[in-house]
């Protein structure tokens, strides 16, 4: 699958808030202990965006040192191959307890 960097990613507000308030009501969020998102730094995201041939960025699950859910990110090339030689980022900061306010998305 060749990549462009310009395909559509978007949903609507209420799609992007029922899965959100699915992984909420999930076993993991009933037992108060799942991590409702994490933010990263557009450094970060300027960083992996801008190397050489990079078209996007995919990302991966994976469990920290404390067991802990993560996405790991990475770039990505146009012929869909991972630039895993380059800049990988981790490093999020989790909600909780780095929440926003209130939204339909967290809520």
């Amino acid at each position: 699958m060749e990549i462009t960097g310009k395909e559509d990613h978007h949903i609507s507000l209420d799609a992007a808030s029922a899965m959100t308030a699915a992984h909420r009501v999930s076993a993991e969020g009933k037992a108060g202990r799942a991590i409702l998102g994490g933010v990263f730094g557009r450094g970060i995201i300027d960083d992996i965006l801008a190397q050489p041939g990079c078209v996007g960025i995919r990302y991966y699950y994976g469990i920290d040192k404390s067991s802990a859910p993560v996405l790991v990110l990475v770039g990505v090339t146009a012929d869909n191959n991972d630039i895993w030689q380059g800049t990988i980022a981790e490093v999020a900061y989790p909600c909780p307890p780095v929440c926003p306010e209130p939204n339909p998305l967290n809520r």
